[in-house]
């Protein structure tokens, strides 16, 4: 058995659907009591109801990461049920596109806000905890567009490389200061999840997010978000700083690697060919 056993409690944000469900599942199937937060109720319930039919501990609620008040008294609401959390992931977040001369600053701000804020807001509330548990671990949600940028992300690419950046340092702070809590960072490739095609744009990208979310679909969406919740995971019980779900974000990390800033002109070149 790995780290992720009996006796740990788990916190899920963004459980309502893809990859959050799949983790609240796989948690819970590796015997993690498990809460689980978003704001889609009726996704939130429907995996309540799945933890429920296989006989597991679940907690259930409503939640807008991006509220900072709302998520330090969920941490504490959390802490008061289970007597403990070992384990947090923060998963929720929206996706947005379009350009930046294009943008309205409350797009921008709204990705922030959910995407980065509410990292921060669910790794400062459940830090403490976690500290107190001598045993915890944190995992922050960021995405292959946290290792590069693509014409039209420039919201969401804001967003997932501040995630990087916050939790690497933080990954850093926690091993000089002697901690018990470790934190990993992820990177999702192509998930088959709605992210995408629930995304928000620009009015005049409409038409072309809807070509986006197809083509994403057709030809990106490779992992299945219950694939990708067994390698994060074992990612978890490793103690990983960092971990690449699918083929195509370990590709495009290499080619990163390989290529430098040098990168952008092939991803430019990609982006238009697709549409971006």
């Amino acid at each position: 058995m790995g780290w992720i056993g009996k006796g740990k409690v788990a916190v899920v944000t963004g459980a309502g659907s893809g990859i959050g469900r799949a983790l609240a599942l796989e948690l819970a199937r590796r015997g993690a009591a498990v809460a689980i937060s978003d704001v889609d109720a009726r996704g939130l319930e429907d995996t309540a109801e799945m933890l429920r039919a296989k006989g597991r501990t679940v907690r259930v609620d409503l939640l807008d990461v991006s509220q900072r008040e709302l998520v330090e008294q969920y941490a504490d609401a959390v802490v008061e049920e289970f007597g403990q959390v070992n384990l947090v992931v923060n998963n929720a977040g929206v996706a947005y596109f379009g350009d930046v001369a294009e943008m309205p600053y409350k797009d921008l701000e709204r990705v922030m806000d959910v995407d980065f804020w509410g990292v921060v807001h669910g790794t400062k509330s459940f830090l403490p905890h976690l500290e107190a548990s001598g045993d915890g671990h944190i995992v922050n949600i960021s995405s292959v567009f946290g290792l590069f940028a693509v014409p039209s992300q420039s919201a969401y690419n804001a967003a997932k490389f501040a995630v990087r950046g916050f939790t690497e340092a933080l990954a850093m702070e926690l091993k000089n200061a002697g901690s018990p809590v470790t934190a990993t960072c992820v990177h999702p490739g192509g998930i088959k999840t709605n992210i995408v095609r629930n995304a928000t744009s620009v009015e005049e990208r409409t038409g072309q997010a809807g070509d986006l979310s197809s083509f994403f679909d057709k030809k990106l969406a490779r992992t299945t978000p219950a694939k990708a919740a067994q390698v994060i995971c074992d990612g978890v019980d490793k103690k990983k700083a960092r971990v690449l779900i699918g083929p195509d974000a370990v590709a495009a990390d290499l080619v990163i690697r390989l290529l430098g800033p040098y990168y952008q002109g092939l991803f430019r070149r990609v982006a238009r060919r697709s549409g971006l």
